[in-house]
């Protein structure tokens, strides 16, 4: 992802003071894991500047539409983004014993030297996060065929009942099927 770097000035100057900050990204596309990702409208975000006293601290939303491979079937899958932006950034690196103990796991990354911020990660880490770990191109994609690879959403190969055969069949229960109950 490119750099979204932002210098800090006077309207940042004092404790409370805020800056509301939007733009575009014209990014292509990501990776995460295996699994590649198009963005064919870029990454758009929508986000807030506040200087919370020690540092400044980043909130808002990143919005993009994202084109994948659905893991079932492999046709493209398509979904929207909507990550939440949550970054503090300290004008100084704490002492070491500075934090207290609930604070020592506490994730904030500095203000430059140069007295700028760089937003890439946080919003890298907003869409990675709302990426979803299964891509599906529907909530009931049937996926493909394991005898012949027929995309089971397409067309019906007549394996799935083959399949359901040989599965019963095989089954501990499946002499239960013929048992005769006494009933009609």
């Amino acid at each position: 992802m490119q750099s979204v770097r932002i210098d800090l000035d006077a309207r940042l100057k004092n404790p409370g003071d805020t800056l509301p900050f939007a733009g575009h990204l014209d990014e292509t596309g990501y990776s995460l894991g295996d699994h590649d990702f198009e963005l064919p409208e870029g990454i758009d975000y929508d986000l807030v500047l506040t200087n919370a006293g020690e540092g400044i601290l980043a909130t808002g939303m990143l919005r993009a539409h994202v084109v994948g491979t659905c893991d079932r079937c492999l046709d493209p899958a398509e979904f929207d983004v909507d990550g939440e932006v949550d970054e503090y950034y300290l004008f100084e690196q704490p002492a070491e014993g500075e934090l207290g103990d609930d604070e020592d796991e506490m994730d904030f990354s500095l203000v430059s030297a140069d007295g700028s911020i760089d937003l890439e990660e946080a919003l890298n880490s907003a869409l990675l996060m709302e990426t979803p770990f299964v891509v599906l191109c529907h909530p009931d994609c049937k996926g493909l065929c394991p005898v012949c690879g027929a995309n089971l959403n397409h067309e019906d190969c007549g394996h799935a009942a083959q399949i359901e055969e040989e599965r019963l069949a095989s089954s501990p229960f499946a002499k239960l099927r013929d048992l005769n109950l006494g009933e009609e």
